[in-house]
């Protein structure tokens, strides 16, 4: 794993990269839908737009983590990428009920078929953003960020959208082309099954985010590597208890161990001490309290 400097020099970046990328797609997509008569790639151009936001949240939320521990937060600022991804995940949610609702709202209204134009801002919307979500999920889990994570499924909606409105658009000009009035209604069902995935997948990735903020301890399953290690330092006898508490992007560790009982203070305190900094040669803790405990076979 990355060191931590390294680590959020890269999602800053991964951020910034998405910041830039969504505000030309959006200005590409919803200056060519004005000029091609496309809705749906200037409803696409929205969701790009919203995208902006949700790269502002994560890059902000990334500021702030990086924050060494101070008086009022002893732990790190660890969770406020996961705040940042819940942000995200919230404005995906109500993206996704905005798609649905303007795609069931063209029903009600009389569409105009777009122009080819259209279907190459589509492609190229397509393409970029997928290339967006492939390289923020590798480097999401690589450096063991949500808030990248989530930022890169936000992406990845983005292409659903847009493949939507390709399939809209392409099936507007086909109808008009060949006089099949139903096709040009492709876009507004294709676009409420999208606003769907999309709901769902915010729904999936905010519950996540949410999860891993209420201070979620590792699974036993989980955690079988950190327990192994403790029961090898000299002078252990006992683990009697262990919790791996997930603090965003790191884990803080508390334990309790018996030790011989006969044994002095300082001593105890070596062996306690000792424990902790095996544990911290994990990359992803990132502090341990260990409390001290005298052995007993009963």
């Amino acid at each position: 794993m990355a060191d931590n400097k390294d680590r959020f020099k890269q999602a800053e970046f991964a951020a910034m990269v998405g910041v830039i990328g969504n505000i030309l797609l959006a200005l590409l997509k919803g200056i060519i839908g004005t000029i091609s008569n496309s809705k749906a790639l200037i409803a696409d151009a929205v969701h790009s737009a919203s995208d902006v936001v949700g790269s502002l949240a994560v890059y902000i939320g990334l500021r702030v983590a990086k924050q060494p521990p101070d008086e009022d937060h002893p732990y790190g600022h660890g969770k406020a990428e996961s705040i940042s991804a819940i942000i995200v995940a919230v404005l995906l949610f109500l993206v996704g009920l905005e798609i649905g609702k303007s795609s069931f709202e063209s029903f009600f209204h009389p569409i105009e078929a777009p122009k080819m134009l259209a279907i190459y801002a589509v492609v190229f919307s397509i393409i970029v953003k997928e290339w967006m979500f492939r390289y923020k999920f590798k480097l999401g889990k690589r450096i063991n960020s949500d808030a990248i994570i989530v930022n890169a499924y936000e992406h990845r909606s983005d292409v659903f959208s847009s493949i939507a409105a390709l399939i809209g658009i392409a099936g507007s000009i086909i109808g008009d082309r060949v006089g099949i009035d139903w096709l040009i209604y492709g876009d507004p069902v294709a676009g409420i099954v999208v606003s769907i995935m999309v709901i769902r997948m915010a729904w999936k990735l905010g519950s996540e985010s949410i999860h891993n903020t209420l201070d979620h301890v590792l699974h036993d399953e989980d955690t079988i590597e950190m327990r192994e290690l403790v029961m090898k330092v000299d002078g252990v006898k006992k683990l009697d208890a262990f919790h791996a508490r997930e603090h965003g992007h790191y884990v803080i560790v508390d334990l309790k161990l018996s030790v011989d009982p006969y044994i002095t203070v300082e001593e105890g305190h070596r062996i306690g001490k000792n424990v902790k900094e095996e544990l911290l040669k994990q990359g992803l803790v990132k502090d341990v309290m260990v409390h001290i405990n005298p052995y007993s076979e009963d």
